[in-house]
């Protein structure tokens, strides 16, 4: 059974810019693109080699990219993997040091939400993650880390953060990133 995305919920065709919101002012209806079909994204698939999971398939389905400038998701002809895309994101955040360090282990890495440390990346798994956006860093997609229900692991990797701000999936990612921030 697939689950229903609300996509229209976090992308409104007019929303007010909340007072003390630290997300950029956006365009009438955010640059939402005509939908992907379905054909576009079975392409987007193959090209890949793999079945994109239902989160961003149905983000597609419901607007072909979406933004402006730092703050976009793709359409499909530029979505790509990130050693394809922008092999130079790997080399500035991987060194010869990594060969050499284990890896995060699970009781840290498996840690979403406010009590996740952004360092607490698995660099290794760079090379396979799907480059789907910016959003003042890049959005990907690690298909090393899925759910029970095919949902890829997102991630903000962002040097300013320094690491990443992990999701269990793209939709948690994407509400997390809309959701006005509350003013400290």
């Amino acid at each position: 059974m697939s689950t229903a995305y609300a996509w229209p919920d976090l992308f409104p065709e007019d929303e007010p810019t909340a007072e003390g919101s630290d997300h950029p002012p956006l365009p009438p209806g955010h640059g939402l693109h005509p939908p992907a079909d379905e054909l576009e994204i079975s392409q987007l698939e193959e090209r890949l080699g793999v079945i994109l999971p239902a989160s961003y398939r149905q983000f597609l389905l419901f607007s072909n990219g979406w933004g402006i400038e730092e703050y976009s998701l793709w359409p499909v002809p530029e979505v790509g993997w990130l050693r394809d895309v922008w092999p130079s994101t790997i080399e500035a955040w991987t060194s010869p040091m990594d060969e050499e360090r284990p890896s995060v282990p699970d009781d840290r890495y498996f840690v979403y939400g406010r009590e996740q440390n952004s360092h607490d990346i698995r660099n290794e798994y760079l090379p396979d993650t799907l480059l789907v956006g910016q959003w003042d860093g890049d959005l990907l997609l690690n298909p090393r880390v899925t759910t029970s229900d095919g949902e890829w692991e997102a991630w903000l990797l962002a040097a300013w953060m320094p690491g990443a701000d992990r999701h269990r999936s793209f939709w948690d990612l994407m509400k997390d990133l809309c959701a006005p921030r509350k003013r400290l």
